[in-house]
């Protein structure tokens, strides 16, 4: 007989880019138990990132065991995890055999710039026979962009993941051959988990989530199917592409580890999972998130709001099965803690992440450095895929502590610019920003962003949003704890512990001339490498 006691809790599998944990929630959102650990990132050539899909897959399994094992050890039977959620990077893409379950090559991460090539091709195509919006009648030129836009709400870019599976097609011979053959299975990281989820080659299922299949340019944003005119342009069989399912609702069940059986009953792309996890469902409430790369969304409701300033129109969830999908505004800065990352492995200027608080607060200010963190480019607002990474203002008194600054800097700048836009396009002020993620944990990086935001900044007390928000879907698929997505107010309970405000400090002026430099600096590290129509 066991001991251990019975409750109700919601699970989610939150799969980052560099690592993946598993969380268990209560219907307060208290954490219950938890499990994390990292994976390889493979960095063949320069601008290149890659991921074992494989690896993706033995991680998640095992942190969903681990956290069971942990809360067998708090006491509580691992059948009180009645439904689980998934969020993941977005745009990393999977190609698999349909045959044997196995991917076909290493998957292409989405900061991954090797496509340069492959975008120079496409906006060649779209300004010489442009793509076909109709039977036989083509836009092209600046006709053409805008057609590709108004289909799917974003621009050619190396960022998404339809030019990178075509990449792959053009690269690789047995991904080509697989394609060919009618072998292939193309997906996101959450269609690849679920398929192993739920058992792989012999039983699996392949579906996308639409949030996730917005940002492949294969999707149509109004109607939320896949777009035969875009299959058309980028050559792609139709028999690839999973089955597209709503943000909520249950899918299948898991067929492998400790929880075989329950239900997976939210998938959601991570920055869409913190945009709910923030509770940020109403027209007007945005968030950022600040992980390897940062991500502010902005709710627009119901409507797509189509931005004239640099930002993408994306699907922010759609509450279930044939339910009006709500929309966002977004901006997306490719390198945000990835940054930090390269100041502590590749610089040696810290031993540990969260040291650079320390070094950043040593100086009063950076002493005139400034920092355009393009490693792979810059993406929004700019979308310059030649932007190169550029440290300017250098000088005799530069130290250590000033290019730390320089870099917490960088990335208020770089959210300041995406919030200039999308004030412009929604001709709304943002008076505060709710912030989450792994960045956010420093005081000194925060307070640096109200500074030269000029935005008071929220920061809630538990702040693992992106995983929240793929348990709420979870929970509303099944109506747990009378949870239901498309009425907030039934969240209100949730996650209610607290936050911290961060207010801006600095003069306008100040601001003013910090931000003036900023924009020199940018325009200094643009089109570094031109990419080629090969």
């Amino acid at each position: 007989m066991s001991n251990l006691k019975q409750d109700q809790f919601v699970g989610s599998l939150d799969c980052g880019t560099t690592s993946v944990r598993f969380i268990i929630f209560d219907q307060y959102a208290n954490i219950v138990a938890q499990h994390q650990s990292e994976f390889p990132q493979y960095y063949p050539n320069p601008g290149w990132h890659e991921h074992d899909a494989k690896e993706i897959q033995q991680v998640s399994e095992e942190c969903i065991a681990e956290a069971c094992k942990n809360l067998e050890q708090q006491g509580w039977e691992k059948s009180s995890v009645k439904v689980i959620g998934i969020t993941n990077q977005r745009e990393t893409t999977v190609a698999w055999s349909r045959s044997t379950g196995k991917p076909l090559c290493n998957a292409i991460v989405w900061t991954d710039s090797r496509t340069k090539n492959t975008v120079a091709h496409f906006e060649h195509v779209l300004s010489t026979t442009g793509i076909e919006v109709e039977d036989g009648q083509f836009k092209k030129g600046a006709e053409g962009v805008e057609a590709l836009r108004d289909i799917t709400g974003l621009k050619l870019s190396t960022y998404f993941s339809g030019i990178k599976l075509r990449w792959m097609i053009d690269h690789h011979d047995n991904v080509r051959k697989a394609h060919e053959d009618d072998d292939l299975l193309f997906g996101t990281v959450e269609s690849w988990v679920v398929y192993n989820l739920t058992g792989g080659a012999k039983s699996g299922i392949h579906v996308s989530e639409v949030t996730n299949a917005s940002r492949t340019l294969l999707l149509n944003l109004t109607t939320l199917k896949w777009d035969e005119r875009l299959l058309k342009f980028f050559g792609f069989r139709p028999s690839i592409l999973p089955k597209l399912v709503s943000s909520s609702e249950v899918y299948g069940h898991l067929a492998v580890g400790p929880l075989e059986g329950t239900p997976i009953g939210g998938l959601v792309g991570d920055q869409q999972g913190a945009l709910v996890g923030n509770k940020c469902l109403r027209e007007g409430e945005a968030k950022c998130t600040y992980g390897t790369g940062a991500f502010l969304l902005f709710c627009t409701g119901k409507d797509i709001v189509k931005s004239g300033h640099g930002l993408l129109s994306t699907v922010a969830y759609q509450p279930g099965p044939g339910l009006p999908p709500v929309y966002a505004l977004e901006g997306s800065i490719g390198v945000a803690g990835s940054a930090i990352k390269w100041l502590r492995d590749s610089m040696g200027f810290i031993k540990t992440a969260s040291e650079i608080n320390t070094l950043a607060a040593s100086v009063p200010s950076t002493g005139g450095v400034y920092f355009v963190t393009a490693f792979s480019g810059l993406l929004a607002p700019y979308w310059d895929p030649g932007a190169a990474g550029l440290l300017i203002g250098l000088s005799s008194y530069t130290t250590p502590a000033h290019i730390a600054r320089a870099t917490m800097e960088a990335n208020a700048f770089q959210t300041r610019a995406i919030l200039e836009s999308m004030k412009l396009d929604s001709h709304t002020e943002l008076k505060h920003l709710k912030v989450d993620g792994g960045m956010t944990n420093g005081d000194v990086c925060m307070e640096i962003l109200a500074d030269i935001g000029g935005f008071d900044v929220v920061r809630p007390e538990m702040r693992e949003s992106t995983a929240l928000g793929s348990a709420l879907l979870a929970g509303s698929a099944i109506r747990l704890f009378g949870w239901d997505i498309s009425k907030p107010e039934t969240l209100a309970e949730v996650n209610t512990k607290g936050s911290r405000e961060f207010n801006p400090r600095l003069s306008e002026q100040e601001r003013k001339k910090s931000w003036t430099a900023w924009l020199r600096a940018v325009e200094r590290s643009k089109a570094w490498e031109e990419g080629i129509d090969e």
